[in-house]
C-alpha cells in the first residue's frame, strides 16, 4: 500500500491495522520470554548442555561443578529439566558437540556454559564472570608473606631460583615468566592432554601437593577451587595484566551462530539472575576481578 493509498483509509481502519502491527512488534519482541513461560530453551524441553564430563570445578557427569549449578538455576528459570551432552574437551569439543549435526537429526546440545567473550568459533553471549590467573602455592613452605605478585618477584632472584613454578604451555604465564627471567624456573605441563584420566586440577593436587612444584601459575577458578580440597588450603594469589600479557578475561555463554531469540532467552536469565550466579561462582572460590582488575571476590 502507498501513502498516497493510506491517506483514504478510513480512521478507525488504520488504527486497527496500526494496532495489529504494534502487537506483532511485540509478539517478536517478548517471544522468548513467552518460551520460557510455556516451559521451553531455544524451542525445544529441555536444557541441552555441551559439557566435559572430568572438568571440575566447571563440570563433571556427576553435575558438581558451578556450570552444573548455573545450568540447574538456567533450567528452573525457564521451567525445563537440564540434561547434558558429555564431550572431553580436548578432542575438538565445539565441532563435535554445539556444532555436531548429522543429516535428519538433531543437535545434541545447545549451550556451553562457559567460554571467553570473543571466542570466534561460536557466538558468545554477554558475560557473567570475570577472573584471573592466580599462583597458589602451600601453606607454611617459606612463602606465607606473599600477598601480591609484587611480593613474589620482591623476593629477589636468589629466592625465585630455588622455585620450581608449574604452568600450563600456551598460556599467558609463559610470556610472563620470561619477562621476569623465570624461564629456568618453570616445569611446563601441555595444555592439551589426551590421557583419559586427566583433569585441569592435577597439576595441584598431584605435583604441587607431593612438592614436586612449588608453586602453580594456573587459570584462576581452577587455583580457588583446588586451593580449597587441601588440608590445610593453599594460598591462592591473583595475578594482574601486564602491557602485552593478558591474564584476565571475561565469560560468556557459548550457542551457534544465528540464534538471536536464543542469546535473548541466555542473557535476560544473566541479567535476572546474577546475585543468584555471583552466589554459585564464590561459593566455588573463583576468583572474580572487575574490568579495572580490581578483585572483587577469591
Amino acid at each position: 500500500m502507498t501513502e498516497p493509498q493510506a491517506r483514504h483509509l478510513r480512521p478507525r481502519v488504520l488504527a486497527t491495522r496500526l494496532a495489529g502491527a504494534l502487537s506483532a512488534a511485540l509478539l517478536m519482541a517478548t517471544a522468548p520470554a513467552a518460551l520460557a513461560e510455556q516451559g521451553k530453551a531455544n524451542g525445544r524441553d529441555a536444557l541441552r548442555v555441551c559439557q566435559d564430563p572430568n572438568n571440575l570445578p566447571f563440570s563433571n557427569d556427576k553435575e558438581q561443578g558451578f556450570e552444573n549449578r548455573i545450568a540447574e538455576l538456567f533450567g528452573k528459570h525457564l521451567g525445563v529439566p537440564v540434561t547434558y551432552f558429555n564431550y572431553p574437551q580436548r578432542f575438538v569439543f565445539i565441532r563435535n558437540t554445539l556444532r555436531y549435526k548429522l543429516p535428519g537429526e538433531d543437535y545434541p546440545c545447545d549451550v556451553i556454559m562457559g567460554l571467553p567473550v570473543g571466542f570466534d568459533q561460536v557466538a558468545v553471549t554477554k558475560p557473567y564472570y570475570r577472573s584471573t590467573y592466580a599462583m597458589i602455592f602451600p601453606a607454611g613452605k617459606g612463602l606465607d608473606e606473599v600477598k601480591s605478585v609484587e611480593d613474589f618477584l620482591a623476593l629477589g632472584p636468589e629466592r625465585l631460583s630455588k622455585l620450581k613454578i608449574g604452568l600450563y604451555d600456551k598460556s599467558p604465564v609463559s610470556k610472563w615468566m620470561d619477562r621476569h627471567n623465570l624461564v629456568d624456573q618453570g616445569v611446563p605441563y601441555q595444555t592439551i592432554n589426551v590421557a583419559m584420566d586427566h583433569y585441569v586440577g592435577d597439576i595441584i593436587d598431584k605435583d604441587l601437593v607431593s612438592g614436586k612444584i612449588d608453586v602453580a601459575m594456573v587459570w584462576g577458578p581452577v587455583a580457588g577451587y583446588y586451593a580449597k580440597q587441601i588440608q590445610p588450603p593453599m594460598h591462592v594469589v591473583p595475578m594482574k595484566s601486564e602491557p602485552g600479557i593478558q591474564f584476565d578475561f571475561a565469560f560468556g555463554m557459548g550457542i551457534r551462530r544465528g540464534e538471536p531469540e536464543w542469546q535473548q532467552q541466555i542473557e535476560t536469565f544473566l541479567d535476572t539472575h546474577q546475585a543468584e550466579i555471583q552466589e554459585i561462582l564464590k561459593s566455588y572460590h573463583v576468583p572474580l576481578v572487575d574490568e579495572e582488575q580490581r578483585i572483587v571476590s577469591k
